[in-house]
C-alpha cells in the first residue's frame, strides 16, 4: 500500500486525475470505477478541466458504479446513477452507453447483484476503482463486519451512515435503509485501488485502515491485501498516522517514472 499525503483536497483531486489521465493514455477504453459523495468531487472537477482544455481525451472511457440505493427510481436526483451521470459522465463528454451500474429498482435485488458482478467480469474487470472512506472505515457500503470475501450484494445501512448521507436529502426519513454495493471481494479484483480521504473527521478511520490490523471491523483495511492500492490523504486526514513522516519521505523519493 502506498500512502500519499497532499496539502489539501484540491491537490489530492489533481494527483488522482493525473493518474487516471495516464491510465487513459495507455488504455483509452479503461473501465473506471467511481465513488459518490463530496470527497471525490475534486477528482471529477480536475478531469473535466482536462477534457475542456483538450489535454485529456476521455471519449472511449467506460464508467461503472460502486453502489446504488435500493428503491430509489433511477432518475431520482439522489440515486447514484443520476449522481454519476451528473458529476462524471456528462462533464467528461461521455454518453450513457459508456456507463454501467446495478439496478436498485429490480424486483429480484439479489439477482441484480449477481448480474452486476457478472457484468463487471464480462467487461474485462475494473482498471481503476476510486474509493472514499466512511467515518467508521467502510468502503462502498461495506459496513463494519462485512466479509472481506463478499461479493456485490444488498446491505442495510447503519444509522451513522444514514445520518452522514442525510445532507443530500430533505430529511433523514428520505434516506433509504438498503443499498446494493460491490462487496469487498469484488472491489479487491480491480487492478488499481485509489482511496481519497480528506478532513479531520476521516483521520481515525484512515489510521485504522492503513496502520491497524486487517479486520472486518474496519472494511477499508482490506486494501492492505491488494497489490496496487494507493491512499491519498490531506494533512487533516493524515493527522493520526504514526508513520506520516515515513510516508512523506518515501513519496518524495519515488522515481517519477513509477507513477501513482
Amino acid at each position: 500500500m502506498e500512502v500519499v499525503i497532499v496539502p489539501d483536497a484540491k491537490a489530492g483531486g489533481a494527483l488522482i486525475a493525473e493518474a487516471i489521465a495516464a491510465l487513459l493514455s495507455r488504455k483509452p477504453d479503461a473501465l473506471l470505477g467511481v465513488a459518490t459523495g463530496s470527497t471525490p468531487l475534486p477528482v471529477y472537477d480536475a478531469l473535466a478541466d482536462m477534457v475542456r482544455s483538450g489535454s485529456l481525451d476521455a471519449s472511449r472511457a467506460r464508467i461503472c458504479q460502486l453502489d446504488e440505493y435500493v428503491g430509489l427510481p433511477a432518475d431520482h436526483p439522489e440515486s447514484y446513477r443520476s449522481t454519476v451521470l451528473r458529476q462524471v459522465v456528462e462533464p467528461l463528454g461521455l454518453t450513457e452507453d459508456s456507463f454501467m451500474g446495478p439496478d436498485g429498482t429490480a424486483e429480484d435485488v439479489q439477482g441484480a447483484c449477481d448480474a452486476y458482478d457478472r457484468a463487471l467480469n464480462e467487461a474485462g474487470g475494473v482498471d481503476l476503482q476510486l474509493l472514499g472512506i466512511g467515518t467508521d472505515g467502510h468502503i462502498g457500503f461495506n459496513e463494519p463486519c462485512s466479509s472481506l470475501a463478499s461479493r456485490t450484494r444488498i446491505k442495510t445501512l447503519t444509522e451513522q451512515t444514514r445520518q452522514d448521507n442525510a445532507r443530500f436529502f430533505d430529511s433523514i426519513d428520505e434516506v433509504p435503509h438498503h443499498v446494493i454495493t460491490q462487496g469487498i471481494g469484488t472491489i479487491l479484483e480491480a487492478r488499481h485501488l485509489v482511496l481519497l480521504a480528506t478532513g479531520a473527521g476521516k483521520a481515525e478511520a484512515v489510521a485504522r485502515s492503513v496502520e491497524g490490523p486487517v479486520s472486518a471491523l474496519v472494511p477499508a483495511s482490506a486494501l492492505q491485501l491488494h497489490p496496487h492500492a494507493t491512499v491519498v490523504v490531506d494533512e487533516a486526514a493524515a493527522s493520526q498516522l504514526r508513520l506520516a513522516d515515513y510516508f512523506r519521505a518515501t513519496y518524495a523519493a519515488k522515481p517519477s517514472w513509477q507513477g501513482l
